[in-house]
């Protein structure tokens, strides 16, 4: 599918993606964490990052990012699959410069993983931001790839006596478990309490 509705949904729903090169040394592919705005994904690491360097001097990217959604079991080995929903993007990356801008990428970032966490949270100072390499990877083209549904037995499997079916799967949280040395005064803030995906 190349709807972008499709599209943003699983990545705004995503966590991880899993960032790929192709470098002298051979292909790289790196799962991180992201934020999207419109066509644009961040995101950043240790200067130092082969990766991120390669992303910086604009190396031949792919950033792709799925959801697992159950488990197909069949009655037949080679008919188990997978219910997913995932996203393939290639486009063109540029290293963030500015301090303004890193500081709203890296912001987003923690607005994907934990809704409202940026404003719970110290930011990052200029010696953070100037340690920190920030990317916008712009999305040139992207399609989404979705299974769902029960298990697609072959006519003659139906009558094996094999249970078949789907099992379901999703991402929870468990209850918050503190750092070790934060007070006991502290509550847990909403960004945590209403965490869901």
């Amino acid at each position: 599918m190349y709807d972008r509705r499709e599209v943003w949904a699983i990545l705004d729903r995503g966590l991880v993606a899993h960032v790929g090169v192709a470098l002298d040394q051979g292909p790289v592919v790196i799962p991180m964490i992201y934020a999207r705005s419109d066509d644009t994904l961040y995101l950043h690491g240790a200067p130092v990052s082969r990766l991120l360097r390669a992303l910086a001097d604009g190396a031949a990217t792919c950033v792709t990012v799925t959801l697992v959604d159950g488990l197909v079991l069949a009655r037949s080995a080679l008919r188990h699959s997978m219910n997913f929903r995932s996203v393939t993007a290639f486009g063109t990356a540029r290293p963030v410069v500015g301090a303004g801008e890193k500081a709203r990428a890296l912001a987003l970032v923690l607005e994907h993983i934990a809704e409202g966490r940026a404003s719970e949270v110290r930011p990052p100072n200029q010696a953070e931001l100037a340690a920190t390499a920030v990317i916008s990877f712009t999305i040139a083209e992207a399609s989404a790839k979705v299974r769902y549904g029960p298990p697609m037995d072959k006519p003659g499997d139906l009558d094996l006596v094999v249970w078949a079916g789907e099992l379901p799967l999703r991402v929870s949280a468990g209850p918050p478990v503190a750092a070790p040395d934060l007070g006991s005064e502290l509550t847990i803030p909403p960004s945590i309490i209403g965490w869901t995906r």
